[in-house]
C-alpha cells in the first residue's frame, strides 16, 4: 500500500476532487483528516467510505480562510494519528465572472479560499514538519488557469496564479528542511463546480470537443496523481506543477 501509516489533510475534502482524494488516499492505507465547513453528515458518510476502502479518517470542521482553523486543522491531525505527512491544498470556489463584472467582496472571498488558505494552511504544515524533523509534502490542487487565461473567470485564475508562484516560491524556501511543494494542475473535471457545464448540452459537446481526450476528467483520475505524489515516490520534485487537464491547455485549432 502506497500510503500505509502516513498522514494527510485534505482540505474541502468532503465533495469533488477532495472527496476523490480521501478516497483514494484511504485505499492506500492513509490517515486522512478530512476538512470541511458544512454538510457534516456528508462527511460522516464520507469517513465511514474511507474506512472501507482500508484507510482511517476522520472530519474536521474548520473555515480554511481562518489561520487560527488551519492551525487547528494541523493539531487534529497530529493529535488523532500522531504526525502530519502531506498536506492537500484543495479547496477553491470560483464565480465565473468578468473583471468589470466582479465584486469586491466575490474577489476578496475567491482570494480568501483559494490562495490564503493555501498560503497560511502551508504554513502552519511546514512548522508541523520542521518540528518533525524529518520533511513533509504539500499538495496543492491549482489549475490549468494558474497560467492559462479563462475570460469571464478571472478572479479564479487571478488566485490559480497566486498558487503557482507560491509552490515556485515556497518549493525554494521549504527545501533546506527537506519539505516539497508541488501542484496538481486539472484541465475540466466533473465534479460540483462544472454542473452547470454538465447540464447544458450545447456547453458540453464544446467543451468535449476543446479537449484532445475528448472528454473531461473524472475526480478520481485525478485523485490517483496525487495518491502517486504523496507516496514519496516522486520524492526529487518541487517547486514544480503536474499538469492532468486531457491535452486542453495544448489543444489548438489547426490552420
Amino acid at each position: 500500500m502506497l500510503l500505509k501509516d502516513k498522514t494527510i489533510i485534505v482540505t474541502g475534502g468532503n465533495s469533488g476532487i477532495g472527496e476523490a482524494i480521501a478516497l483514494a488516499a484511504a485505499a492506500e492505507g492513509a490517515n486522512i483528516v478530512i476538512d470541511y465547513v458544512a454538510h457534516p453528515e456528508e462527511t460522516a458518510s464520507l469517513v465511514d467510505r474511507a474506512e472501507q476502502a482500508g484507510g482511517h479518517a476522520v472530519g474536521v470542521q474548520a473555515d480554511v480562510s481562518r489561520s487560527a482553523d488551519l492551525h487547528a486543522m494541523v493539531q487534529k491531525a497530529v493529535d488523532t494519528f500522531g504526525r502530519l505527512d502531506v498536506l492537500v491544498n484543495n479547496a477553491g470556489i470560483e464565480t465565473r465572472t468578468s473583471l468589470l463584472d466582479t465584486s469586491e467582496s466575490d474577489f476578496e472571498k475567491v482570494l480568501a479560499i483559494n490562495v490564503k488558505s493555501a498560503f497560511f494552511g502551508s504554513q502552519a504544515a511546514a512548522k508541523q514538519f520542521i518540528a518533525q524533523g524529518d520533511g513533509g509534502l504539500i499538495i496543492n490542487i491549482s489549475s490549468v488557469h494558474e497560467d492559462w487565461p479563462m475570460p469571464g473567470n478571472i478572479a479564479y485564475c487571478v488566485s490559480k496564479g497566486g498558487i503557482r508562484m507560491l509552490a515556485r516560491t515556497a518549493g525554494v524556501e521549504l527545501g533546506e528542511h527537506g519539505i516539497r511543494m508541488v501542484n496538481v494542475a486539472p484541465g475540466a473535471v466533473s465534479t460540483p463546480i462544472n454542473a452547470s457545464t454538465e447540464a447544458d448540452p450545447e456547453k458540453l459537446k464544446r467543451l468535449d470537443a476543446a479537449i484532445p481526450l475528448g472528454r473531461m476528467a473524472h475526480a478520481d483520475e485525478i485523485a490517483e496523481v496525487v495518491a502517486f505524489l504523496a507516496s514519496g515516490r516522486a520524492a526529487y520534485m518541487t517547486s514544480t506543477t503536474v499538469v492532468v487537464d486531457g491535452g486542453i491547455s495544448q489543444g489548438s485549432v489547426g490552420l
